[in-house]
């Protein structure tokens, strides 16, 4: 692979529009849909208890109470998210994006990249975050920050237990609340990230745009599918796609395109040796 010339595009373009799914989060060692030792680790009880097979499985659950619900979510946040330290992959993402302006479209909810230093006003989290709330009987659209409250429940947990009194709720209506994401709540709450979206690409339009792709499989038409015709729309733009195990680009953009079929880390660490 021709890192050099990757690096190159990298350089002279723009701005980078990234987009990012679950080979990301992979990397990072978050897996949602494995049944793995780390899932049996943090949450084999609620495997045994309620028979979740994976962590996607807990996020999308229909729990008997807010008490059992919050118990999975508020562990879930502590762990992955109030725990979170910047990964090198992450380091040299933003390494390689250096000073340029960019924008961040992706599904991961985990919200890594603002924990990362990335900015939240150029991000379109595409189905929603762990760290906000929003109420469940949709009295109003205001998104609550949760993530103080999560390690409270979290500390007060006993056998997936949170206490009644600490389970969120809405501050207008008393409804329970619900994560503010997609398959976690019954109505999705809009943060305005494709009002966003549609800003930075317009601001770009015409313009040396770099389009770097991270993890994500040829199935996923939230992001894969919207970034190859955006490639194939815009005259000057470039398409990376770095995803494990499979590549997939669409043959009326393999003209200006990279498909790196490898482990995300090493290849951004070899981008970045390369700029």
């Amino acid at each position: 692979m021709d890192y050099q010339a990757i690096a190159e595009k990298i350089k002279q373009a723009d701005a980078v529009l990234i987009g990012a799914s679950n080979g990301l989060s992979i990397t990072e060692g978050l897996h949602i849909f494995a049944d793995n030792k780390a899932f049996e680790d943090l949450f084999g009880d609620f495997k045994r208890n309620y028979g979740i097979t994976c962590l996607l499985h807990g996020m999308t659950a229909h729990w008997p109470t807010e008490s059992e619900k919050w118990g999975f979510w508020s562990r879930l946040i502590h762990y992955y998210c109030a725990e979170y330290e910047e990964t090198p992959v992450m380091k040299d993402l933003r390494d390689i994006i250096g000073k340029k302006d960019y924008f961040v479209l992706t599904s991961n909810g985990e919200c890594h990249f603002e924990m990362s230093g990335f900015d939240p006003e150029k991000m379109d989290e595409i189905e929603g975050n762990w760290l906000t709330i929003q109420c469940r009987a949709a009295c109003h659209d205001t998104l609550y920050p949760v993530l103080e409250k999560a390690e409270d429940m979290h500390k007060a947990e006993k056998d997936g237990l949170v206490p009644g009194d600490l389970t969120p709720k809405c501050p207008k209506c008393g409804s329970p609340m619900d994560i503010h994401m997609m398959g976690a709540a019954d109505r999705y709450v809009s943060d305005d990230g494709d009002q966003r979206l549609g800003a930075f690409l317009e601001k770009y339009h015409g313009k040396r745009l770099v389009i770097l792709e991270l993890g994500i499989g040829w199935r996923n038409q939230l992001i894969k599918g919207p970034l190859m015709r955006l490639t194939a729309a815009e005259p000057k733009a470039s398409y990376i796609t770095i995803n494990l195990g499979e590549v997939y680009i669409t043959e009326n953009i393999k003209n200006k395109s990279y498909g790196i079929d490898g482990k995300i880390a090493d290849v951004l660490r070899e981008i970045k040796k390369a700029m």
